[in-house]
């Protein structure tokens, strides 16, 4: 029990892998760039975001028969390849400098490239005549865009160091000849195409995932009053990361280390789950405990065998090891209704909608409000 208190001390999940893996680490180390914690729309580049819902509404002139091509698919891909271009700044034409440029595929080793790849664009592209780079955000091969590249900006040139013009080659790209990406199956298969790699597969559709609970809003409409404020508090922090041991009532928070799988919060600025309930009560008016387990001691306690049917908006959510023993709670997330609950799940995620079901443990909620 000690173990499981120790646990709870600190709001977090059960301890899973985040949705950064060994290939994005690697891409990033290999090119200088950095990979942020974030994983919705807060963490896109807004000039980047513009160019991946434009490309959504071109990529039916070019691949009439593609089916439910959606920005979070685009920014996805482009989180693991450059992080929507991190660290460049991008005109208001979407031309990215400086120009993001991937190892010199040489069969050297560095970045992870065993295989030499011959020259195909005379250094055009990707600025070396000796052999082939990754270029853009997307990370196409020269001889890929030369056949899927798009002038998504009217200005005679397909770039694909442009914003627009990459977002919409890769929507042609993962599009094939015509998928429909509604299907499981078929999404996984575009992004196969992308990259043939398991873990690369398992890391894009992770923030694909994300990107789409954060794209999908929440109706407000019939909550009221304190409520209101509260919900609305936490869905604005939508996107931001978890950081193990950050939030407070005044907002994000770089936290602490470490929680029980490793993983450091102090150089992350964000919520951890109470975190988050913290911050969002205090809006109205209302001062929590610090952690999941103090927090069901506040309020009305609503009891599991009554189901999500017993909770109402802006009611907490509890997770357990042991229902019905507060003291093994470790898990606290806001239920907005309809099964949902805003949530600061665990190490590697966001704050992000998600299913009461997420969480394993349900332990039933608090009404404070």
């Amino acid at each position: 029990m000690g173990a499981l208190l120790m646990f709870a001390a600190v709001c977090c999940a059960a301890p899973v892998s985040g949705a950064i893996g060994a290939f994005t680490a690697l891409r990033a180390a290999a090119d200088g760039g950095g990979i942020a914690a974030g994983g919705s729309a807060a963490d896109i580049p807004p000039r980047m975001l513009t160019a991946y819902k434009k490309a959504v509404q071109k990529v039916g002139e070019y691949v009439p028969k593609c089916r439910a091509m959606g920005w979070p698919i685009l920014a996805g891909i482009a989180k693991v390849e450059s992080d929507h271009a991190a660290g460049r700044t991008i005109s208001a034409g979407g031309d990215i400098r400086p120009k993001i440029y991937g190892v010199l595929l040489n069969g050297s080793g560095v970045g992870g490239n065993t295989s030499a790849v011959t020259d195909t664009d005379n250094g055009r592209w990707d600025g070396n005549a000796d052999g082939e780079r990754a270029v853009g955000p997307f990370q196409f091969l020269p001889s890929t865009w030369s056949a899927i590249g798009k002038d998504a900006n009217d200005d005679g040139t397909a770039d694909p160091h442009n914003a627009d013009d990459a977002a919409l080659g890769a929507a042609v790209y993962l599009c094939g000849g015509g998928r429909n990406l509604a299907q499981r199956s078929q999404l996984k298969s575009a992004i196969w195409q992308y990259n043939h790699s398991d873990a690369y597969v398992a890391d894009v559709l992770g923030w694909v995932d994300q990107y789409t609970a954060a794209a999908q809003a929440p109706d407000l409409g019939t909550v009221t009053g304190k409520a209101r404020d509260v919900l609305a508090a936490a869905l604005s922090q939508r996107g931001v990361p978890y950081s193990w041991g950050g939030g407070n009532a005044a907002g994000a928070s770089y936290g602490i280390c470490c929680s029980p799988s490793g993983k450091s919060g102090t150089g992350i600025k964000g919520f951890d789950c109470s975190g988050l309930t913290t911050y969002a009560f205090a809006g109205a008016g209302i001062r929590l405990p610090r952690t999941a387990a103090a927090q069901a001691g506040a309020g009305r306690r609503i009891p599991a065998s009554a189901g999500t049917g017993g909770l109402a908006a802006g009611d907490l959510v509890f997770f357990a090891y042991a229902t019905g023993f507060d003291s093994t709670i470790y898990h606290v997330g806001i239920y907005v209704g309809g099964g949902q609950m805003v949530n600061a799940a665990r190490p590697g995620t966001v704050v992000r909608l998600d299913a009461v079901s997420t969480m394993s443990g349900f332990a039933g909620g608090a009404r404070l409000l």
